[in-house]
């Protein structure tokens, strides 16, 4: 009877590993001082305003003909790819913010009963008409879009954050 070959035994594969060279203290060093400079440039190009957040003005641009009282509209401002939502109030105040949480970055959605803007992901709460952060872990309040009601319709003008 021929035994098929189930490969090295227990003490070849540990005198292989043990051929193996170990990660030296000087190794290591430099690998934790690659890192945390890495770390360091990144923070400090954070901290320089190398990525800048996405405000000013990209020019007027028209979101709709108009709105009526409780009723919403998404739009994209400053960028193609930057969600918004404007919203005519109840009381008739025309406000408009950035549809991305502040805390991770999901979609916010307005809930007119309670005129609150809403994360559903982790449950984040934004007062309607100022965008601050009634609950939540989001951080700090929503990047404002400031609007112009027009004769011909309401226009986006300018993104900024409070």
């Amino acid at each position: 009877m021929v035994r098929a070959s189930r490969g090295p035994s227990t003490d070849e594969a540990f005198e292989r590993i043990r051929a193996d060279a170990p990660v030296t203290r000087r190794d290591y060093l430099r690998i934790l001082v690659t890192i945390s400079g890495g770390l360091a440039l990144g923070a400090f190009a954070v901290a320089a305003g190398v990525f800048p957040r996405r405000t000013g003005s990209a020019g007027a641009k028209k979101i709709a003909d108009a709105l009526a009282a409780g009723t919403s509209v998404t739009f994209a401002y400053p960028g193609p790819d930057d969600r918004a939502i404007a919203m005519r109030l109840p009381d008739g105040m025309l406000v408009a913010y950035s549809s991305i949480c502040t805390h991770l970055s999901c979609a916010v959605l307005w809930e007119a009963p309670n005129e609150e803007l809403v994360c559903p992901c982790h449950h984040g709460r934004f007062e309607a008409s100022t965008g601050r952060v009634l609950g939540g872990p989001p951080p700090r309040p929503l990047p404002v879009i400031d609007l112009e009601e027009r004769a011909d319709g309401i226009y986006a003008v300018r993104a900024r954050v409070v």
